[in-house]
């Protein structure tokens, strides 16, 4: 069995993502299902602000009516979520941050007098005295995270620009406007990813049925597609502390997909978007998918379905026995959900150890090793020896000199549904001077 923690829902600490949402509501249902799979997971990350903002599917907003709706339903759910981790914010707190962004469209909506609240949020977000980046996730069109981006650009010296701009992550769906393009041109040193293959990775309309929308007031708020399914769910997957990836490190490929760090010229936006609008920016540069396109998500589909069911069910469930919670992966003794970073010589042997890692609810854990190969540097086979054992080890290949080995640890307990714990070790291998 499982070891069983100490206490129930504490678990080791780490590093929360900040995170600010522009969403472009009541353009299509797909921005509704993302909100309510993000409002279930709001306990992994620190959201700063929910912002009702435009797009070229919806050219103009008024009130955040719709987001206030998902709200209330949070807070229905809010209880029994608060049951099964800790974190959950308050509705309260997400009701304080829930706002209106630009409410025109594109760069005609960004300049002097435009100011938003949302622009405001973004600014006072990035100001904070806190380390941490701010990832601003563009659902819609990102002319609210540009009105701030200029303002800071009028108001300020040159050395507090690039301070703002270097706290800034911006994560683009699709491409809805001419703002992205703007901001990627003007501002080069922004980390920018447009993200295109956002498709095809989705659950089923069954699963929808069965695990999310019969799910209280939360699965009530979750609509049938008219589209694709949550088409801006992997802006916060890319995000998410799953233990699998270093957002920063864009390469390294998460929950959210896999993107190069070679920037991409003239990367465009969706139909919508004319492209003169966005031409007159050229040359553009931004960060984008690598060829695995979706299947850089897919590849971890059971553990993120499985992930959101499990929260549905603590939606609606409110004794913390009755439901299953995630096991905690440890990695040759190191107990946090961050990337770890390894010395190895072509020809020696690397001890993996994933003893100590633990079921909050005394299930039985299972253990994978595996190579990941698209992010590793190294081209060849890797062969792990007891790979699904608590302790593996790899041989390293004489031909790994100054290379990278990617390999990643799967935790997966036999609870209903069954949840996953991952972690990432990124081997150097270290070049032998002769």
């Amino acid at each position: 069995m499982g070891e069983r923690f100490q206490k129930s829902k504490s678990e080791v600490g780490y590093i929360k993502p900040r995170i600010i949402n522009t969403t472009d509501l009541g353009a299509d249902p797909d921005d509704e299902q993302s909100m309510v799979r993000q409002l279930v997971s709001a306990n992994e990350f620190d959201i700063e602000g929910l912002i009702v903002a435009t797009g070229c599917w919806k050219k103009s907003q008024d009130n955040t009516d719709m987001l206030d709706r998902l709200v209330d339903a949070y807070a229905k759910a809010y209880p029994n979520l608060k049951i099964h981790a800790d974190g959950y914010p308050t509705p309260a707190y997400l009701r304080s941050i829930s706002v209106l962004g630009q409410d025109e469209y594109g760069m005609g909506d960004v300049g002097t007098g435009k100011d938003s609240p949302g622009s405001e949020l973004i600014i006072k977000a990035v100001d904070k005295d806190d380390p941490r980046p701010v990832w601003v996730m563009g659902w819609g069109g990102m002319n609210t995270v540009a009105q701030a981006i200029w303002k800071v650009r009028e108001t300020r010296s040159p050395a507090e620009l690039e301070k703002f701009l270097s706290k800034l992550r911006l994560f683009d769906i699709l491409g809805q406007g001419d703002s992205g393009a703007w901001i990627a041109r003007n501002f080069p040193e922004v980390l920018y990813i447009r993200a295109t293959e956002v498709y095809d990775w989705a659950p089923s309309d069954e699963y929808i049925d069965k695990h999310i929308q019969s799910h209280g007031p939360l699965g009530e708020a979750y609509p049938d597609r008219k589209y694709a399914t949550e088409g801006d769910t992997p802006a916060f997957m890319h995000v998410y502390p799953t233990g699998l990836n270093d957002p920063d490190l864009i390469d390294q490929g998460g929950w959210g997909g896999r993107f190069g760090f070679t920037k991409k010229a003239a990367i465009r936006s969706m139909s919508c978007v004319e492209e003169e609008n966005e031409t007159k920016y050229d040359p553009y540069y931004m960060y984008g998918n690598t060829s695995e396109g979706s299947e850089a998500i897919k590849r971890w589909s059971e553990a993120y379905n499985n992930d959101f069911a499990a929260r549905m069910d603590w939606s609606i469930i409110d004794e913390y026995s009755k439901a299953n919670h995630h096991p905690v992966a440890i990695l040759n003794g190191d107990n946090s959900r961050q990337v770890l970073k390894l010395k190895a010589y072509p020809g020696s042997n690397v001890e993996l150890n994933a003893v100590g890692s633990a079921d909050p609810d005394g299930n039985n854990l299972m253990f994978s090793w595996s190579f990941y190969d698209e992010p590793s540097s190294y081209d060849g086979a890797v062969e792990i020896q007891n790979n699904s054992s608590a302790r593996a080890k790899l041989q390293i290949p004489e031909d790994a000199g100054g290379k990278t080995i990617h390999i990643i640890l799967e935790v997966r307990d036999d609870g209903t549904p069954n949840l996953y714990a991952y972690r990432r070790a990124i081997i150097d291998v270290q070049s032998i001077n002769h």
